[in-house]
């Protein structure tokens, strides 16, 4: 990774906490990031897509979770996701910053 790639790549993980300020901003500093660089490297095209098929996959998950709530087994699901989410994204930025990709786990391949 070279010194231009890395705040893009590290950016791409934990700018996703970014979601806990704003509505949908879990995705969209990865999905900027991969819009806007997936040309010009291929490391940080993959670390922000890695990324944003994640924070795509919590989505999807947090919604089915939210409709759960109505049967009351939603909400502890919810917080496992939201504790999954930000272990997750922290030893995703760790790796990264190492020079690795991490596998974020029960991710959902939306962007191939």
């Amino acid at each position: 990774m070279t010194a231009k790639e890395r705040p893009w790549v590290l950016g791409a993980h934990i700018g996703t906490l970014l979601g806990y300020a704003i509505a949908f901003g879990s995705f969209l500093v990865p999905l900027f990031i991969w819009l806007s660089k997936r040309d010009e490297s291929e490391m940080i095209a993959r670390h922000a897509k890695a990324s944003l098929n994640f924070q795509l996959s919590m989505l999807l998950y947090g919604v089915i979770a939210g409709i759960m709530v109505l049967f009351l087994i939603g909400i502890p699901i919810l917080i496992v996701i939201a504790i999954t989410n930000v272990v997750c994204v922290i030893l995703a930025t760790i790796e990264a910053d190492k020079g690795g990709l991490y596998k974020y786990p029960v991710t959902i391949e939306f962007i191939k």
